[in-house]
């Protein structure tokens, strides 16, 4: 794994958080499954956040395999910041204001 640091959004933080516990509601094991897809999502940025074209605003977005979300992260001068834990059905770019 790289030695970059990985800063994750306060708010970011809070998506992900809210996701485990929706689906922690329904299953524990599904639960278990979006935190393990997340670390798995997480480490494979780290490893190779280049392989991720960026957009118009320079963030860039890894869909995950199973769950409808999206990590939208862009470099940073220390590694990589994780911006949004973004569920498919939100609306698109929400998280631009974190970008400031």
């Amino acid at each position: 794994m790289s030695a970059e640091s990985l800063a994750i959004h306060s708010a970011a933080l809070e998506e992900a958080d809210s996701a485990v516990t929706w689906y922690a509601r329904r299953s524990r094991r599904a639960a278990g499954m979006f935190l393990d897809e997340l670390d798995r999502a997480i480490d494979q940025i780290r490893q190779n956040r280049e392989q991720y074209s960026p957009d118009e605003f320079s963030a860039r977005r890894l869909v995950l395999r199973r769950f409808p979300f999206a990590i939208v992260f862009r470099r940073v001068a220390a590694g990589v910041e994780i911006i949004a834990i973004a569920h498919g059905r939100r609306r698109p770019g929400y998280w631009r204001e974190r970008l400031g």
